[in-house]
């Protein structure tokens, strides 16, 4: 999607903005203190997400361009990420990443009149096909400025942007009470997790203390045994075979295939120490288990992963879902932290292994994993079906800003 033809009042970016106005020179004092936004840390959907407090001695070389408010920061490095924001009264002073273009609104250019205009489809969709490279694209920041959008008269961009402000301000609301839905959601579903894999599926039972506080009360016939009754490490290298195995990343999703179409992340020299993944094992990241989003999955498919993971192969299959199901509640609670050692926080696989968990008698097992299945789908298809939800409200939204910067909308008939 490009401007209609008959489009009017089209003028480049450069026409509505100065683009990169000022630079910190290398003579800025060592310890000028800033807030750092970053490529990662801004999003099309919701601007800016975090900022870095530094200062200029520690800061990469990247961090150079200051803003203030009513600028507009547009990524001209990997493009696909849409990274696009306008900097608010609080982030002033703030210096963005050199991979960002800064635009600061030229005297009758409304600032959120611009705002939305770079957000619309039309120019979003020029940046994208105007970028060069394959795995790291980019747009040069004077090509940038030779984008063309419409900049109608200061009026109109005033009653666009007070329009787009009250309407897309309803449909963020309705975004954002969808989203808290979806949170509940979450924390629904890992309360079932936890209820069933500590405390069971019959709430008239006995019961006893369990071996670590994350655990609690579990039921009073539950074995508490070793965690090596069930998982068994094992180390299987892959050395000079490695490039007959598929790589695999162990995410917040588990254990997923990694894409190295586009050498997406960082890779090692050599995957010669990386070590074989067979169906149905289990992979840990028993370091930095505290900062480690998520430190347990179970694979599905063959192939190999980094040697600093920890790789069980489970010897008792009536415990491999339950146990699963176990440690991703105990992961979620980082319970496991009486077992750390060391500043990494580290847990040692033998000592892994002798950890006492809870093991239900195996029919109980059976039905404990069924009931967190049965219950969990049902809560993954109310999340699934808000996320499309959100997704069609974002649709709705981006189509609202494309038709009135392009003036398929008449504002001034817009109640």
């Amino acid at each position: 999607m490009f401007w209609p033809e008959t489009q009017p009042d089209l003028k480049p970016l450069k026409h509505a903005a100065m683009l990169n106005p000022e630079s910190l020179p290398e003579t800025t004092p060592a310890d000028f203190q800033f807030d750092y936004i970053d490529i990662g840390s801004v999003t099309y959907s919701k601007g800016i997400t975090e900022k870095q407090a530094m200062v200029f001695s520690d800061a990469p070389s990247r961090a150079r361009k200051p803003v203030k408010e009513n600028d507009l920061i547009i990524s001209t490095v990997r493009t696909y990420l849409r990274a696009i924001a306008k900097i608010g009264a609080s982030d002033t002073g703030s210096v963005a990443s050199t991979g960002f273009a800064v635009c600061r609104p030229r005297d009758g250019t409304q600032p959120n009149y611009l705002y939305y205009a770079v957000h619309s489809q039309p120019f979003i969709e020029q940046i994208v096909a105007l970028s060069t490279g394959m795995s790291y694209p980019a747009i040069n920041p004077s090509t940038l400025g030779d984008i063309r959008l419409p900049l109608p008269s200061p009026s109109k961009q005033t009653a666009i942007a007070n329009f787009l402000d009250r309407e897309t301000t309803q449909i963020d609301g309705l975004i954002e009470k969808k989203g808290r839905f979806i949170a509940l959601l979450k924390e629904k579903r890992a309360a079932v997790i936890t209820h069933a894999v500590t405390k069971g599926v019959d709430p008239a039972v006995t019961m006893k203390e369990g071996s670590f506080k994350a655990l609690g009360q579990v039921p009073a016939h539950w074995d508490l045994s070793p965690v090596g009754r069930a998982l068994k490490v094992c180390k299987r290298t892959v050395g000079s075979r490695h490039s007959d195995f598929t790589l695999l990343s162990l995410t917040k999703r588990g254990i997923i295939v990694r894409d190295i179409s586009e050498n997406a992340g960082k890779f090692p020299e050599s995957f010669d120490t990386y070590q074989e993944v067979r169906p149905k094992d289990f992979v840990f990241c028993l370091f930095d288990i505290d900062e480690t989003p998520r430190t347990v999955g179970r694979s599905e498919v063959s192939g190999m992963i980094t040697g600093a993971y920890s790789v069980f192969e489970c010897i008792d299959s009536a415990y491999s879902s339950f146990l699963l199901y176990l440690f991703l509640h105990l992961d979620a609670c980082k319970g496991l932290k009486p077992f750390y050692t060391g500043l990494r926080k580290t847990i040692r696989p033998p000592r892994f292994a002798s950890i006492r968990v809870p093991f239900p008698p195996p029919d109980e097992a059976a039905r404990i994993v069924e009931h967190i299945e049965w219950q969990t789908s049902r809560i993954d298809g109310l999340i699934s079906k808000t996320e499309r939800s959100i997704d069609l409200l974002k649709e709705k939204r981006s189509a609202l800003i494309t038709a009135a910067v392009t003036g398929k909308i008449d504002v001034r008939n817009a109640a």
